[in-house]
């Protein structure tokens, strides 16, 4: 994953600024800018909707003496969908909206669930009291 970290952080930013050139273009620079700030607000409502549900989610399953995994999963999609809709661009906001988006989120849970276990499988992963 490190190899490939240091080129997305070049890149992305690249693309977010010609996308947001491109947009300013064809629809101009007031309505790129108001577009960007919709997608801002709108993420930011729908991380938090989708985040209280999650959160209902996990607390009945912790109640019920249940692990949370799922809803821990699917509040880390939640998560990164918002910080990525905080971004300013239209790339970030397409994969911040599809994290957001509780049908494409089963995908990303499996995503998460086979990192997370070739990270404990190979002993990358450990927990570690304070």
């Amino acid at each position: 994953m490190s190899r490939w970290l240091p080129w997305v952080a070049v890149l992305l930013p690249v693309a977010e600024f010609c996308g947001i050139l491109l947009m300013t273009d064809w629809i101009g620079g007031w309505q790129t800018f108001a577009l960007i700030l919709l997608t801002g607000t709108a993420g930011f409502w729908m991380a938090r909707t989708q985040g209280r549900k999650i959160w209902a989610d996990a607390r009945r399953q912790l109640l019920s003496g249940e692990m949370p995994g799922r809803a821990l999963l699917d509040g880390l999609c939640v998560l990164a969908g918002g910080l990525l809709l905080a971004l300013p661009g239209f790339l970030t906001d397409l994969l911040g909206l599809v994290l957001l988006l509780p049908p494409a989120r089963p995908f990303f849970r499996m995503f998460l669930f086979g990192l997370l276990e070739r990270a404990f499988r190979a002993g990358r992963f450990t927990i570690r009291r304070w």
